[in-house]
C-alpha cells in the first residue's frame, strides 16, 4: 500500500523538484541557503543506480537555470556502494564534474555505521580531486569520530556535524544524550580550529547556545561557521540567525522515496508523530 505523502508533508518538501522551486526560493529571500536533498538508498540495480546519477546531474542544471541558492546532498548507497565500491566512486566523480563546470557542491550524507569507513574511503579520494566542491557528514554520537574528525579536520575537509539519525548498538554509538552533547562540542572545537568553514548542523539548544557563546568567547566570527536545520524544524530560528548576520541552510529533502527518512524523523522525538496524528485527522 502507497503511504499518502501528506503524512511527511511537514519534513519533505514535495514529491517532484518542480515543486521545491517555490519553497527553496522562499528562504532564499530570508538570505537562507538551501541543501537539496533527493529521498533514497539503498540502490541495488546498476540500472537505477545509474539512472539516479542522471537525474543528481540534471538536477545541478536545473538548481542553476532555476536561480537557486542551492547545493545538494546525496546518500552514496543511491549511487551503488551496495553494488560496488569502485561503481559507487566512478559515479560520484561523474557527478563531481559537473559540480565543478557548475561551481557547485555535493554533501556526501553519512549512513548507517556499516557504510562509515566505506564512505569516508570514497570521501578522501573525491576531496582529493575535488577539493571544496565536495563535503562529507560525520556522526558525532559515533565512537569512532574521535578518531575520524581529526583526520579529516588535518585534511581541511568541508565537514557537516551532527549528532546521528541511525538507531546504532552500544558497541558502535554512545547512547546517553549528555555524552553525545559531550562529544559533539569537543569535535565542533576541533572543527572550528582546523577547518575553514565548518557546518553545525543541530536543532538542540544547548548546543545552540553552546556554539554561539563558544564562538564568542574564542572571537571566532560569524563569517566563519554555518547553523545547519532540517525542513520543517525550527524555521523561526533559522531566520533570526539570518537576521543576526549567521550563515544558515536549510536541508530540503524531496522525493517518492520518502518513507526511511520520514521514518527516522518520527524515531527522533515524540513530537513529531503528534504532529502527523494530528495533520492526518484535520480537515
Amino acid at each position: 500500500m502507497k503511504l499518502p505523502f501528506a503524512l511527511a508533508q511537514r519534513f519533505v518538501a514535495a514529491e517532484k523538484f518542480k515543486e521545491t522551486i517555490p519553497k527553496i526560493k522562499a528562504f532564499n529571500e530570508k538570505n537562507i541557503k538551501v541543501t537539496l536533498d533527493l529521498l533514497g538508498e539503498n540502490v541495488q540495480e546498476k540500472s537505477m543506480a545509474d539512472e539516479t546519477v542522471d537525474i543528481y546531474i540534471q538536477l545541478l542544471d536545473d538548481i542553476q537555470h532555476a536561480g537557486l541558492t542551492s547545493s545538494i546532498s546525496i546518500k552514496l548507497t543511491m549511487i551503488g556502494l551496495d553494488i560496488d565500491e569502485n561503481y559507487c566512486r566512478d559515479n560520484l566523480f561523474r557527478l563531481l564534474n559537473k559540480a565543478r563546470d557548475h561551481g557547485s557542491f555535493v554533501r556526501i550524507d553519512m549512513e548507517g555505521s556499516a557504510y562509515t569507513q566505506q564512505t569516508i574511503d570514497i570521501f578522501k579520494e573525491a576531496f582529493k580531486e575535488y577539493g571544496n566542491h565536495v563535503g562529507i557528514v560525520i556522526q558525532a554520537y559515533l565512537h569512532r569520530s574521535g578518531e575520524d574528525i581529526p583526520e579529516l579536520a588535518d585534511l581541511g575537509a568541508d565537514i557537516r556535524l551532527c549528532k546521528g539519525a541511525y538507531k546504532e548498538p552500544d558497541l558502535i554509538a554512545i547512547q546517553k544524550m549528555p555524552a553525545i552533547r559531550e562529544a559533539f562540542k569537543e569535535y565542533a572545537k576541533i572543527l572550528l580550529e582546523k577547518t575553514p568553514f565548518p557546518r553545525i548542523a543541530t536543532h538542540d539548544d544547548e548546543l545552540i547556545n553552546w556554539t554561539l557563546h563558544y564562538t564568542s568567547e574564542n572571537n571566532i566570527p560569524k563569517e566563519r561557521f554555518e547553523f545547519q536545520m532540517l525542513y520543517g524544524l525550527r524555521e523561526e530560528t533559522m531566520e533570526q540567525f539570518a537576521r543576526d548576520g549567521h550563515h544558515a541552510r536549510v536541508y530540503v529533502p524531496y522525493g517518492t522515496m520518502w518513507f526511511p527518512y520520514f521514518k527516522r524523523r518520527l524515531m527522533e522525538r515524540k513530537e513529531n508523530v503528534w504532529f502527523v496524528m494530528n495533520t492526518m485527522f484535520k480537515k
